[in-house]
């Protein structure tokens, strides 16, 4: 059998190496466009940023290494420029060289390229870059190492973008971000994005959301925004997104889906027989609720590259398609997320209610216990999980990989309570943030709790609902009061309830959201119409710092 796969790095070689695995005698050829094979492309914005001092740690193998050990030719340089589905050769342009390559079974994994808007000056300017590839990094770092910018602009605010602005701050950098989104990380709702602006403008890096880069003046030193603001910018990074690499695909006739990407069967088999595909390139179905969606993340490529393998050697595997679960360190805050966002849901129609609960990295009674804002999105009817975000300093990661699998194994909210973690004080806490955003949904699943969220409070003032804050007057003086809010401590409401109307309905708010939670319990059993303000008094002055009094 012979097998050529056409890219490398997560997808192609996970596939190549799990077939040599299981086929020791299978001729297999990994034709890769750029110089490198397999790179830490995940690692870049480290190197940028000092963190990772040897340039060769982001090499992960090279083609003598994989000749040595997995028997693989690999050809660098190489670029497939065309497929013959019917005759099965692939054209191969090799720097002067072209040539025809037959083959049994093909592999494509082309992986995705950086978006480059159709920016006016754009190719008239030298200081703009995008990050991608090992070419890609030394061109910034060689940028920076000659012209030693002062400046720099950062032109989208996802991941990578977010981890640029750090690294570029680390250097020394006056950092200012452009996202055209209403909010940076997109892929987070805005509530729990606020914690990243925050962060961001709290370590000098300036941000501009819902605005686009109109045009680079000046070489690309000037960039005149959409509202006609000047930025000045010694170096520009563009990551506003990626897009697949599917033309080599389309010679073949092969069929594409949304954003171009090629669309799969559950064995990875392309519309053309004996064509597989995986990685950035593909469509896959997002797993939560079936629709197409493009998810260009490593983990699920690396899957990909090593099922598609086992079904070409005749081993059953299914492609079950991804949820996509990522994180982002912006200097000493840490955001995640896992499934659907409330966008989303939205858009898809989907019914669905959300929890937010604030606990610790471990016991609280511990040193260096860190915060944890975690918010769990769910169907209120039948408790099913569509998606779950964390920002705080330290165990992000730990509680939306453990709501991750949660949400694979297909559990609802009724199963988080039930789930067991090790606990010591360094490690977490008796009652870990998981089981309480359980507890949490599931008060909201049985009709025991009903809350409101951050965006529809002033709404339900408006409309004639009471604000009653429990919190304990030097919090109230400490951390400010909310607009219009009826006062009593907790521990002094059921001697003060008086004090309330009868005929309104209360919305409660504390601290966190426990404590409002144990007032919504005394003031329903004693008749009154009341909500619960989700994330209460943390969260909302972090969204609406505005409506905050001190």
């Amino acid at each position: 059998m012979k097998v050529v796969i056409i890219g490398g790095v997560a997808g192609g070689m996970s596939a190549a190496t799990r077939l040599r695995r299981l086929n020791e005698d299978a001729e297999i050829i990994i034709l890769e466009k750029g110089p490198y094979v397999s790179f830490a492309n995940c690692g870049l914005p480290y190197y940028v940023a000092g963190e990772i001092e040897e340039r060769s740690k982001l090499l992960v193998q090279t083609p003598e290494s994989l000749k040595a050990r997995f028997n693989l030719d690999v050809r660098p340089n190489s670029e497939a420029v065309s497929i013959n589905a019917e005759t099965k050769e692939v054209t191969v342009k090799a720097e002067a060289e072209e040539y025809n390559l037959s083959y049994d079974k093909l592999i494509l994994s082309p992986g995705a390229s950086p978006l480059i808007p159709p920016i006016n000056g754009l190719d008239e300017a030298e200081n703009i870059f995008a990050l991608r590839s090992v070419p890609d990094v030394d061109a910034i770092s060689e940028f920076i190492e000659k012209k030693h910018p002062k400046s720099a602009v950062v032109i989208g605010a996802g991941f990578i973008g977010l981890e640029m602005a750090e690294s570029l701050a680390h250097r020394g950098m006056d950092v200012t971000i452009v996202e055209k989104a209403p909010h940076v990380l997109p892929t987070l709702d805005e509530e729990m994005a606020a914690y990243i602006t925050k962060e961001l403008k709290d370590n000098g890096v300036k941000v501009y959301t819902e605005l686009a880069a109109f045009s680079f003046e000046n070489n690309g030193k000037t960039i005149i925004l959409e509202n006609g603001e000047e930025l000045n910018s010694d170096l520009t990074l563009l990551s506003v997104g990626v897009k697949p690499n599917t033309s080599v695909a389309e010679t073949a006739g092969i069929e594409t889906g949304i954003r171009g990407g090629i669309i799969v069967d559950e064995r990875y088999e392309t519309s053309q027989k004996d064509i597989y595909a995986v990685g950035d390139a593909v469509v896959v179905k997002q797993q939560i609720n079936q629709q197409d969606a493009m998810i260009s993340l490593a983990s699920p490529a690396n899957r990909q590259g090593r099922q598609v393998s086992d079904v070409i050697s005749g081993i059953s595997r299914q492609n079950k398609g991804s949820i996509g679960t990522a994180i982002v360190r912006v200097f000493d805050q840490v955001a995640a997320s896992t499934g659907l966002n409330e966008f989303q849901l939205r858009q898809a129609g989907e019914l669905f209610d959300v929890v937010h609960i604030q606990g610790k990295s471990h016991a609280g009674y511990y040193p260096n216990a860190g915060t944890i804002l975690l918010k769990l999105i769910f169907n209120p009817q039948t408790g099913k999980l569509y998606g779950a975000q964390a920002v705080g300093t330290d165990g992000i990661d730990k509680r939306i990989d453990i709501l991750a699998t949660a949400i694979k194994a297909e559990m609802t909210v009724k199963d988080l309570p039930e789930l067991e973690f090790t606990y010591a004080p360094p490690f977490g806490s008796a009652k870990d943030p998981v089981n309480m955003a359980g507890y949490a949904a599931l008060n909201i699943l049985e009709g025991i709790s009903e809350s409101i969220q951050w965006h529809e409070l002033e709404e339900k003032q408006q409309a004639g609902h009471v604000l009653l804050d429990v919190r304990s007057e030097s919090e109230l003086k400490a951390n400010g009061r909310m607009k219009n809010a009826v006062h009593i401590p907790l521990d002094s409401l059921r001697d003060r309830l008086s004090e309330l109307p009868e005929k309104q309905p209360l919305i409660v708010s504390c601290h966190s959201g426990l404590r409002s939670y144990v007032a919504e319990r005394i003031l329903k059993q004693h008749g009154y119409d009341v909500k619960n303000l989700d994330g209460a008094f943390a969260l909302y002055s972090m969204v609406k710092p505005e409506r905050i009094e001190n």
